[in-house]
């Protein structure tokens, strides 16, 4: 089946419902064309885990936007990392992709692919060269514990939103 762009229906849902729909889905960015093969939900003010915990601010503005958002932010002052709001507007969350095949580490995924923060706030339904698309793959997807939160609060470390391709 040929690639067909993911539209703004598919992120208008909740996060919990698009993270793991996410994983087997195509990232396309500049002519590569990889399967995801591992996402994470972080889910409003009240998830000690996602960036809009501690409310509205210049960084987090991005995050209420409405589904389909890139979100890409600066970690530990090195990596950049490639999330996408979903939801409606004034809700924030979003899903981090992790890693698709052949690269681990979302640092490493933004960093070979080349996005960067030039896309923070673009629309990915539109974006020209970065998209996300399905191929109509189906495959076996486990939950676990989401990494790299330890600032978070216990309940919010030992939730299984992240999903990982089996």
């Amino acid at each position: 089946m040929e690639p067909v762009r993911l539209d703004q229906a598919f992120f208008k849902r909740d996060v919990l419902e698009v993270a793991p729909d996410l994983v087997g889905k195509l990232l396309c960015c500049g002519g590569k064309v990889l399967r995801i093969t591992e996402t994470e939900a972080y889910r409003g003010e009240e998830d000690t885990a996602c960036h809009a915990s501690r409310g509205r601010t210049a960084r987090t503005e991005t995050l209420y936007q409405r589904g389909g958002t890139i979100y890409v932010y600066l970690c530990y002052g090195i990596h950049e990392l490639f999330n996408v709001v979903t939801g409606e507007a004034g809700q924030p969350q979003a899903v981090l992709i992790r890693a698709c095949e052949g690269q681990t580490g979302p640092g490493k995924l933004t960093k070979a692919l080349g996005i960067n923060r030039r896309y923070n706030g673009l629309d990915i339904t539109q974006t020209p060269d970065l998209c996300l698309a399905s191929d109509g793959w189906t495959g076996q997807i486990r939950a676990a514990t989401r990494v790299g939160i330890d600032y978070a609060a216990k309940e919010d470390r030992e939730k299984l939103w992240r999903f990982i391709l089996n």
